[in-house]
């Protein structure tokens, strides 16, 4: 019959029916092509459109393809594909097909199994296709697809399955039925099913397929569409094969050619495999005809078939079909009653064949919620209905293939027998009620309450198994009391049954404690209700030690009611606690519990508490527990404080205090104070206690501070210290010094009375002894801790050199005015007591107008009047032995100045009046820092200030009254004021009406130039190694002069240990942490123009480290410069 016209090379066989399943791969047979490419819907290939499709494939992705295998019925099989994964950055997408079309996914399960893995290590995708339990239909061509983005790769390959004796063909699974109207089948010749297809209304193509077992429609109707199309004629071919071929299976076909050149060599292939000649395949060669017989076709034969002779081919199909399925043994009609199992059932000439039942024309599509099962036992089907209803009446159809049968179901009532009625219960509250009856028939039914559905619940359970009805309800109430009746369903028998539920008495104690104990406080009204049950109502019987409590209105009464009972106390009293019963009783017994009543109260207040330990602002109180606890545990206590001298008191804790111990802080030292206690219970808070005895917080003093040694002699120490930094209310009585010898622990007193001094001397010490030394300072709380000497101190009396510390305002010009006291303190150190001796101006003191004290570690000059004759330089002179100190100290006392000694009228001019003077000639021993100027009109001669703190010796008077006539006087000023006179004009300037010519004076320019000039000298100054060090001066000078600093006569240039600023001529050298090497003679030296000047001053480094360490240790400096000038005169390379 006609067919579609060739396929492409790489298009491989229709698929068979049935969903493959996996084994392992297994070697292609030698000689076997390997499987090609293919696509659907193409048209016949050309030589360019072949080229073509060999260049289509993007990129090659598989890295192992699945392999031909073959497999026996039965037997199991796995194909394996591998993808590498290096350059993909997510999984590529795998489609497993069989034959042209068919996607293999959707056919998984327990015959087909498609799997999935990936190996991190080597990043392979390894796909799996595994097929079980291999039947004869799964034989054919297989593909695979990978595709990745743009990147595609595709591989074919062949599955043959062996066919075993006494096999069974399979089903094709692609076959499917569409719902439609049974219609007897009546048998009719073969036809040509491409002449129908081809003549037919493409609607009717699925009917056709099904009619005629078409297992391939959708690629017979793509041949079908290339079947027109007009092939060019053949040189090699006079005649060339079909276009296809159908036979049915198990036929033989006839494949026949005739060639133009018989000469020509030809080959027969199949799927692109040369097809050898056997016993299935027989070849004949009759003149110019070729002819391929295929015997006993099976549905592997279902495939694309060419010949080739010489550069041509020709190719063609074959269809192989399956033979119509016939229905055996046709359905019969079928009566049964409600409730009954029924099974229809048919035999098809096929075993395990593709059947549809249908109901009233409906398809009936069994599954796992449908009432309808199918059960397939070879040639035999059975359609089952469990459990048949009214509604399951109908006409049932079975459809095959190759024929139908249909059949009438008939579903009616049998007639109901009660078997075991419903019985009347009695039951008792809580039990459960089980209302049960039997019926003759398995339906359902409906109970009722009272006339009124019973709805289902946690509680309630309607039970329906068989025959056998049931109404079971858990722990019964007193609501489920009724008529209960059961009716089944589509019957009008009813049945019937009463429920009556009875109830003992009880007692409902939920809400007490578990000893069932009841606590009131005492004043208030107690009401205990008892929640009682029953059925009748209980009477409930109240009494106390065999008493019975009435009802009534004493103040302690029962009062009963149909639920509850309730005990009444009216203002319960201690004497109310005690053990109370409740008896009820009525039909269904007797019950009865004891309560157990308290009455609690506040508790009793505690004894006062004790006060037994006192600091600066806190103390230690204790306290006994209250006699009595009000009937309820101590939960704590308040604790309360309050000044002895104040009614307020104060709460000092929030929370409960568990302990009877307590440490109250934060108080007032030297204040007194009085404590007190409140007990706490469940109830509420006693009454205070009693307040405790007055105490007053003291505290002993911090340590003292400072300590350090003073002086040492060959058998006494002498310690000075600083009183402590806090001392509290308590003040300070006194110092006590202890001493220990070096090597024990035997703390020696030195002084047996308290001293109030900060020093004291430690005698009888023996000479070379090492003792440590500590002070403690005492009041009326006690001493305080000790403060240490550091290190051990020698007794052995030390040559200290001498050495002068000026104080800072003495090392330069110390200036007094006349008539003030004049008292200065030089210290000074040397051991031991050196030698002073003071000079004037290289002359000996009058002690009879400057008094000079002397002590051990300074001297004082003291003026009581300063005069000017006291001006000069003063020579001090320390003397140790061999050793000498010398310091100078200059002293200037100023007076007020005289008057200028004469003031001239230069001229007079307009309202002008120059005037000039000469400075005075006691200048006051301070320089003159200015002038004041004063005028006077003649007539009335009173004086007024015209110009004040002027500095020259010349100034011109301007806006004076015209007409008038004026004198002129001039003050001098220095720093003590202005001078007690002045000299005035001898002659008077009169300010002319008359206008005259004014004859301009001739000024000659002001020399503003000046040599400079130090106006603050450097002095000589101490510095700590390695801390920073200044040295400053004052200079003035016309032009600016240029300043350099230089250290022992040598320029200080570049070195980054020195900073020199200048600032308003203010000059400054920093010598960044200097050493004892910095020490030396610096000198600064400022050039102008006009001069040079240079002034010097001296600068001692102490010796870093140890001098500081020294000093901070409490050494005195004059022990520490001793120790230095040993260490210098011992080590000079160091220093």
């Amino acid at each position: 019959m006609p067919e579609p016209t060739k396929k492409e090379e790489n298009e491989v066989p229709t698929p068979a029916p049935a969903p493959p399943p996996e084994e392992p791969n297994k070697e292609k047979e030698a000689g076997t092509a390997p499987p090609k490419e293919w696509s659907l819907g193409e048209s016949p290939a050309t030589e360019e459109q072949e080229k073509q499709n060999a260049n289509s494939q993007l990129s090659t992705l598989f890295v192992e393809k699945p392999q031909t295998g073959k497999v026996k019925v039965g037997g199991n099989i796995t194909f394996i594909a591998k993808v590498k994964a290096e350059d993909l950055l997510r999984k590529p997408s795998v489609k497993w097909f069989k034959g042209k079309w068919m996607d293999l996914a959707s056919k998984a399960g327990k015959h087909l199994q498609l799997k999935e893995t990936f190996e991190r290590q080597s990043r392979v995708y390894t796909f799996e296709m595994q097929i079980i339990k291999a039947k004869e239909n799964y034989a054919g061509n297989y593909r695979c697809e990978v595709t990745y983005k743009d990147k595609f790769d595709s591989c074919s390959f062949d599955l043959e399955v062996h066919e075993s004796t006494g096999t069974t063909p399979n089903i094709d699974i692609r076959s499917a039925f569409k719902r439609r109207e049974v219609k007897q089948q009546e048998e009719e010749p073969e036809i040509d099913v491409w002449e129908l297809l081809k003549n037919a209304n493409p609607n009717e193509y699925e009917k056709i397929a099904f009619q005629y077992g078409i297992t391939d429609l959708r690629g017979m109707l793509k041949r079908l569409k290339r079947m027109r199309r007009v092939e060019k004629k053949s040189r090699a071919f006079a005649k060339i094969l079909d276009p296809a071929y159908q036979i049915d299976k198990g036929g033989r076909v006839r494949f026949v050619v005739e060639l133009a050149d018989p000469k020509l060599e030809v080959k027969w292939f199949k799927n692109g495999q040369e097809i050898r000649p056997s016993t299935k395949y027989i070849f004949e060669h009759k003149g110019s005809e070729r002819i391929m017989f295929i015997n006993n076709c099976a549905l592997t034969d279902d495939s694309e078939y060419y010949v080739t002779a010489g550069d041509e081919k020709c190719s063609t199909e074959l269809f192989v079909r399956e033979p119509p399925i016939m229905v055996t043994k046709l359905l019969e009609d079928t009566n049964a009653y409600c409730g009954e199992r029924v099974e229809l059932e048919c035999e098809v000439s096929e075993d395990d064949a593709n059947v549809k039942w249908f109901k009233n024309g409906e398809e009936i599509i069994p599954g796992p919620k449908s009432r309808y099962k199918v059960k397939v036992e070879g040639k035999k089907h059975t359609l089952i209905i469990e459990g048949a209803t009214k509604a399951d009446s109908a006409e049932y159809s079975v459809m095959t293939t190759g024929g139908q049968s249909s059949a009438k179901l008939s579903v009616d009532l049998r007639p109901l027998k009660i078997l075991t009625p419903l019985t009347d219960q009695t039951v008792k509250l809580g039990k459960e009620i089980c209302l049960k009856c039997e019926i003759s028939e398995n339906i359902s039914g409906k109970w009722t309450k009272n006339g009124l559905p019973v709805q289902e619940g946690d509680r309630l359970k309607v039970v329906h198994k068989g025959r056998i009805h049931k109404l079971v309800i858990d722990s019964a109430l007193i609501e489920d009391e009724g008529d209960y009746v059961f009716t089944p369903d589509a019957y009008s028998v009813t049945l019937p049954a009463k429920v009556h539920v009875i109830d003992p008495p009880k007692i409902i104690l939920d809400g007490l404690d578990a000893d069932n104990t009841v606590t009131v406080i005492a004043g208030n009204k107690l009401r205990l209700e008892i929640p009682i049950s029953g059925e009748p109502p209980p009477k409930a019987i109240w009494s106390r030690a065999d008493k019975a409590i009435t009802e009534g209105s004493g103040r302690i009464r029962a009062e009963s009611y149909p639920d509850s009972s309730s005990l009444i106390i009216d203002t319960a009293e201690r004497d109310d606690s005690g053990v109370y019963k409740i008896n009820l009783k009525n039909e269904a017994g007797e019950a009865y519990a004891n309560i157990k009543i308290k009455v609690v109260d506040i508790p009793d207040p505690p004894v006062a508490p004790n006060v037994t330990d006192v600091g600066d602002d806190w103390c230690i109180m204790n306290w006994e527990p209250p006699v009595y606890d009000g009937g309820s545990p101590i939960l704590g206590y308040f604790i309360e404080r309050k000044k002895k001298q104040s009614s307020r008191w104060m709460r000092l804790n929030f929370d409960l205090c568990k302990e009877t111990t307590f440490e109250p802080k934060k108080m007032i030292e030297g204040v007194a104070y009085e404590v007190r206690i409140f007990a706490v219970n469940a109830i509420g808070i006693s009454k205070p206690s009693m307040p405790s005895k007055p105490f007053v917080p003291l505290a002993v003093t911090s340590p003292p501070t400072l300590l350090a040694v003073d002086s040492v002699t060959d058998t006494t120490v002498t310690m000075k210290w600083r009183p402590p930094d806090q001392i509290g209310a308590a003040g300070l009585d006194g110092y006590v010094l202890e001493y220990c010898f070096e090597g024990t622990e035997n703390w020696i007193v030195a002084n047996t009375d308290l001293i109030d001094k900060t020093k004291f001397t430690i005698t009888g010490l023996p000479t070379d002894a090492k003792i440590f030394v500590r002070v403690k300072a005492v009041n009326a709380a006690g001493a305080s801790e000790p403060k240490y000497y550091s290190q051990p101190i020698l007794v052995k009396e030390v040559i200290e050199p001498p050495k002068i510390r000026i104080p800072r305002h003495l090392k330069q010009t110390y200036i007094r005015r006349v008539g003030e006291a004049v008292n200065l303190v030089i210290p000074y150190q040397g051991k031991p007591r050196p030698e002073l001796t003071w000079k004037k101006d290289g002359a000996e003191i009058d002690k009879n107008q400057i008094n000079i004290r002397n002590s051990e570690t300074d001297t004082i000059i003291f003026i009581r009047k300063a005069e000017r004759s006291h001006s000069g330089k003063y020579d001090l002179q320390v003397k140790v032995e061999k050793f000498e100190e010398n310091a100078s100290i200059d002293i200037q006392i100023v007076d007020r100045p005289g008057p200028p000694q004469v003031v001239k009228i230069e001229d007079v001019w307009g309202e002008n009046v120059a005037l000039s003077w000469t400075p005075p000639k006691d200048d006051g021993n301070a320089a003159i820092t200015g002038y004041t100027i004063q005028k006077a009109d003649k007539k009335s001669m009173e004086w007024f200030t015209v110009i004040e703190h002027y500095h020259r010796t010349n100034a011109t008077i301007t806006e004076l009254v015209i007409g008038n006539e004026y004198y002129f006087r001039v003050f001098a000023e220095n720093m003590c004021g202005l001078s007690e006179d002045a000299t005035r004009t001898k002659e008077s300037a009169v300010i002319a009406k008359d206008g005259k010519v004014y004859k301009n004076p001739v000024y000659e320019d002001f020399d503003f130039t000046e040599a400079p000039m130090f106006t603050q000298p450097l002095v000589n100054t101490y510095a700590i190694a390695g801390y920073n060090a200044t040295l400053n001066c004052s200079v003035r000078g016309n032009p600016k002069p240029k300043i350099t600093w230089m250290k022992n006569k040598v320029a200080i240039v570049d070195d980054p240990r020195y900073r020199m600023f200048s600032n308003q001529g203010v000059c400054t050298l920093e010598i960044r942490k200097p050493s004892p090497y910095d020490g030396g003679t610096y000198c600064c030296k400022a050039v102008n123009d006009l001069g040079t000047v240079e002034i010097e001053c001296k600068l001692e480094v102490k010796g870093g480290l140890s001098f500081c360490r020294l000093l901070l240790q409490g050494v005195p400096p004059n022990i520490i410069d001793s120790y230095l000038r040993d260490l210098q005169s011992s080590n000079p390379e160091e220093y």
